[in-house]
């Protein structure tokens, strides 16, 4: 699994961000404070703070060409 933080500024990020995801055949989890939701979900992502980074935890150990897909979103 591997972890990152990611930030979703605006609508058309979470848009561009959720079709990259939805072409994986692994999971991509979303965590925000106690809430974890599945990446693929357009309203699930809606319903956390997007105004500061997001864990992401993609449940694959090869997933470096989608990692690359999505570097724009990942911040330290």
């Amino acid at each position: 699994m591997k972890t990152c933080n990611i930030m979703l500024s605006t609508i058309n990020d979470v848009k561009d961000f959720v079709a990259t995801v939805n072409k994986c055949p692994f999971e991509v989890d979303l965590v925000s404070g106690r809430y974890a939701i599945d990446a693929k979900s357009i309203m699930g992502i809606f319903s956390l703070d997007l105004s500061k980074p997001i864990q992401m935890n993609v449940h694959s150990d090869d997933c470096a060409e989608f990692l690359a897909e999505i570097s724009r979103f990942i911040v330290e």
